[in-house]
């Protein structure tokens, strides 16, 4: 399916991912629907593969397949951890407002008893009257004091305690724009700058850059997830060591990552994936339990330069074209959009 700029072209896509789920039966959560209108926006052809194979073979696919597939994370404790900030934000400022209504009532009385003293002093007293409310205004005073001591130190729990929730609710939000395994971006929160990125650009260069880890699947068929994993987290080391401060990377699939290079040409950002390629494939992975050697672990990749008026998703559709290019070449290489072999795709 080819990605139309216009508004009715989004439309389309979205009848598309409705009219999926309502065949499949599939729940319309935000997560499956953003992944069945990725599919349908056609934007990374290689994912699609995957799943057609998927509903070729079982005739449907699960929610979380196809989530996992496009990189769109299945919730954790995500909400479970929200509310529980939020009952407890509630609860800490429950407690503060009644701390603060009780000094209130407190201040009202010494308020109160300070009118009264003024009262006696206004019929002249005689000395001993006024030795006696200058005292009983001291020990008021005193007593003033402890209560407002005891109120700042009723404060300081609820205090500790919200700043426990702001500190909380700023890690959730950064758990629910990175992914977790590698702290890279996630691929919701990467589409949203892709978009704003192409929504401002100014026609300045900006490449988008797409690595995918070859025989993945096959590693951790072999030799567990956990190989898998760290061999996920070293690209993604990888990728942090090659970028510049306006780049944005994001692991977008199970073993499919993507960077955002604004003010970038194609030769740069070439090279800019041939280092990480070589810097992976120069590690050397083994699993710790037995010593075993998976041997070499490569990358293909492909870079799509962006066009005036593209949309975001022909933009991804020409990166992922160009990766099915490098792998259909045996792979271990980065094909650029405007390289013979990408046209030949």
């Amino acid at each position: 399916m080819s990605a139309p700029a216009d508004q009715n072209g989004t439309v389309a896509y979205a009848d598309h991912a409705l009219r999926r789920l309502k065949a499949l039966g599939a729940s319309g959560d935000p997560r499956n629907f953003a992944a069945w209108f990725t599919y349908a926006t056609g934007c990374s052809p290689s994912q699609n593969a995957v799943v057609n194979d998927r509903l070729k073979e079982k005739g449907n696919i699960s929610a979380p397949e196809i989530e996992n597939i496009y990189g769109y994370a299945p919730p954790d404790a995500g909400a479970g951890r929200a509310e529980a900030l939020a009952v407890t934000a509630i609860d800490e400022m429950r407690k503060t407002v009644a701390a603060i209504d009780a000094a209130a009532s407190v201040i009202a009385g010494y308020g109160d008893e300070l009118l009264a003293i003024a009262g006696k002093l206004d019929g002249m007293p005689d000395r001993a009257t006024v030795t006696s409310l200058v005292e009983e205004l001291q020990g008021m005073t005193r007593s003033m004091q402890a209560r407002n001591d005891a109120f700042l130190a009723s404060l300081q729990v609820p205090h500790r305690e919200m700043r426990e929730v702001r500190r909380k609710a700023n890690e959730l939000r950064c758990d629910r724009r990175s992914d977790a395994l590698t702290g890279l971006a996630n691929r919701a929160f990467f589409e949203g700058e892709l978009n704003r990125s192409l929504a401002g650009t100014d026609g300045s260069t900006l490449c988008l850059l797409l690595l995918d880890i070859d025989r993945l699947a096959t590693i951790n068929e072999a030799f567990g997830q956990t190989v898998g994993d760290e061999i996920l987290r070293v690209v993604s080391h990888s990728l942090r060591q090659h970028l510049q401060p306006n780049d944005v990377a994001a692991r977008i699939g199970p073993e499919t990552f993507a960077v955002l290079l604004p003010a970038t040409r194609p030769r740069s950002a070439l090279t800019v994936a041939d280092h990480v390629r070589h810097r992976v494939m120069g590690m050397h992975f083994t699993k710790r339990s037995t010593g075993e050697s998976m041997g070499r672990v490569t990358l293909s990749g492909g870079v799509a330069s962006y066009r005036a008026g593209e949309t975001p998703w022909a933009l991804l559709r020409r990166a992922d074209t160009c990766v099915g290019a490098a792998k259909r070449n045996g792979g271990n290489r980065v094909i650029a959009d405007t390289d013979a072999l990408a046209g030949a795709a």
